[in-house]
C-alpha cells in the first residue's frame, strides 16, 4: 500500500469499511511509514475531541418554546388587482419557476429534471457515514468483481489517479426504479459519485445540469447511460468525464 493509498482509505479504516485483507495492508503500511501514522493519530484524536459531551449544550427552555411555537400571522389588508392584471402576473411567476425543468428538458438526449435531482439526492444519501461505499478499493479488478451477482450487467470501472480521479469504491444503488452501479472517485476532498446502467439508444454527448451547488453531467455511450455528480466545479467534473470516456478498460 502506497501513502496516496492509505490517504484515500484513512476514513473508511477509522469508520470500520474496509475488509480484512485492506485492514492488515493499512495497519502494515501505518505501523512503517511515520507521516501515514502521525495523520490517523491526528484524525483519531479530532474524532475523539468531537464526541465529548461538554461540545454540546440544551438549548435554553425560552429559545425552545420561541421554536415550538406556531408563527404569528399578522393581519396585512390586501389591495384588489384587476383579473386581467393578476392572471398576467400569475402565468409569468408559473413561466420563470418552470423554466430551468423546461430548459433542461428541451435539450434533446438530456436526462429528466426528475432524474438529475434524483441522482443528486442519492449522492447526498451517499455522503453519509458508512454509506459511501459496499466495496472500498483503490483496485478496478476487486471493484468489477465485487458487482457479479448483484446486477443484471457488467459495469464499467476504470483507473483513473493518473488523470487524477482515482478510484475508491463502489456500491449498489437505484436510481429511476433499478438497480444502478456507483462508482465512486476522489479528486482532492471531493467525492464523485458515477451511476451507470444499461440504456438503449444512440450514443449522446454529454448534457450539464446543476442544481443547489452541485454538477450532474448525463450521458450515453456504448449502450450504456452515465450520471455523473459532484460537488466540484463544472470544468472538473468535465474533465473527469471525458478522461472515463478516453480511458481503455
Amino acid at each position: 500500500m502506497t501513502c496516496d493509498e492509505s490517504r484515500l482509505l484513512l476514513h473508511a479504516y477509522l469508520d470500520d469499511e474496509l475488509d480484512a485483507a485492506q485492514s492488515v495492508d493499512m495497519e502494515r503500511h501505518v505501523a512503517a511509514c511515520p507521516a501515514c501514522a502521525a495523520a490517523q493519530r491526528e484524525h483519531e484524536r479530532l474524532r475523539k475531541a468531537l464526541a465529548q459531551p461538554e461540545l454540546y449544550r440544551r438549548a435554553p427552555e425560552a429559545l425552545r418554546r420561541q421554536w415550538e411555537a406556531p408563527p404569528a400571522v399578522a393581519a396585512t389588508p390586501r389591495r384588489r388587482r384587476p383579473l386581467a392584471l393578476a392572471a398576467a402576473a400569475g402565468f409569468a411567476g408559473a413561466l420563470l419557476l418552470s423554466a430551468p425543468t423546461w430548459l433542461w428538458l428541451a435539450r434533446p438526449g438530456a436526462a429528466p429534471a426528475a432524474l438529475v435531482d434524483e441522482a443528486i439526492s442519492g449522492h447526498l444519501r451517499s455522503l453519509q457515514p458508512q454509506h459511501l461505499m459496499d466495496v472500498v478499493s483503490t483496485d478496478q479488478h476487486t471493484v468489477k468483481p465485487w458487482f457479479e451477482g448483484k446486477l443484471d450487467f457488467a459495469p464499467r470501472v476504470k483507473e483513473l489517479a493518473g488523470e487524477g480521479f482515482p478510484l475508491a469504491g463502489g456500491r449498489l444503488d437505484a436510481i429511476g426504479g433499478r438497480s444502478v452501479a456507483a462508482l465512486v472517485y476522489r479528486r482532492r476532498m471531493h467525492a464523485i459519485n458515477l451511476y451507470q446502467w444499461p440504456a438503449d439508444g444512440a450514443d449522446t454527448p454529454q448534457s450539464i445540469a446543476q442544481r443547489h451547488g452541485y454538477t450532474v453531467i448525463d450521458w450515453r455511450q456504448g449502450g450504456m447511460r452515465f450520471l455523473a455528480v459532484s460537488d466540484l466545479n463544472e470544468g472538473e467534473l468535465k474533465q473527469f468525464a471525458l478522461a472515463f470516456d478516453n480511458t481503455a478498460h
